[in-house]
């Protein structure tokens, strides 16, 4: 057992309704990519690191089976509660996924891949991947765009909750993240890949001052703050709600999320 691994699935633990309600859903174009460069319809897609379901709930009706797999057991309780006939949910971790050899077309990594140990990861995806396949890392810019002002707040309310992670021990050493500037990198090292490029893209949701309030703490690093420090982050987080609510009511408003989708397709059996 991975005890990094273990760590990082305990950071999500008592949060899972509020990320299920606020975060964004896997846009439609990082499935028109895979799709394009597999060269056929989607078989078998694994959802690694999937959270509360929400970026499986994508493939339904474009893959003929989605496998979730997610160590958190509070994530991936929620994500249960979507199961479909052809939608199902495991436990396990990403240097050790429980699923036989060469099973997916695609392995995705949305919004998890830089809490997975990556070299280790990537060995196990391409276990699992077909000959051809495609992993995907697919990955939002913090904050979303909507209004400079509340942005600004954005950004110097998780520059304190970061600073609070460095010097707080308890949190400190209650979690590894890997930088995510380093995911294309890494995927090129593993050596697993024929090919491998980063795109760029944006996607457009509804928002409330509610849900981004929401969206806001459903940060794993806030969420560890409030849970070890409460007293030294409740009142940074009050005034960035006072502020949402003040600027937008109770109106509905466009918010704009940019993406980062990292890309490799698996040799062929007679490429490597």
């Amino acid at each position: 057992m991975d005890m990094k691994e273990v760590k990082n699935a305990d950071r999500f633990k008592g949060f899972a309704d509020t990320y299920d309600s606020a975060r964004p859903r896997m846009p439609e174009f990082p499935v028109e990519i895979i799709k394009k460069y597999l060269g056929h319809s989607i078989g078998t897609v694994v959802d690694l690191g999937c959270g509360t379901g929400l970026s499986s709930l994508i493939w339904l009706g474009k893959a003929e089976k989605i496998i979730g797999v997610e160590p958190s057991d509070d994530m991936r309780a929620k994500a249960e509660e979507k199961a479909a006939q052809n939608l199902t949910f495991i436990k396990g971790y990403s240097h050790d996924i429980p699923l036989p050899d060469s099973i997916a077309d695609a392995v995705v990594c949305s919004q998890s891949f830089h809490w997975m140990e990556p070299f280790s990861t990537l060995g196990e995806v391409s276990r699992i991947l077909a000959d051809g396949g495609v992993f995907a890392t697919v990955d939002c810019d913090w904050p979303p765009v909507f209004d400079w002002r509340i942005e600004k707040a954005y950004t110097e309310l998780f520059q304190k909750v970061h600073e609070l992670e460095e010097s707080t021990p308890d949190i400190r050493d209650s979690f590894v993240r890997y930088n995510k500037n380093n995911h294309l990198s890494n995927i090129i090292k593993s050596g697993k890949f024929a090919f491998a490029r980063e795109i760029v893209f944006s996607n457009e949701e509804k928002c409330t001052s509610e849900r981004l309030v929401k969206l806001t703490l459903s940060q794993g690093s806030l969420q560890a703050v409030i849970k070890k420090e409460p007293t030294l982050i409740e009142k940074d987080v009050e005034k960035f709600k006072e502020l949402t609510c003040k600027t937008f009511g109770k109106d509905e408003f466009t918010i704009i999320f940019s993406y980062r989708m990292r890309i490799g397709v698996k040799f062929l059996g007679d490429e490597k």
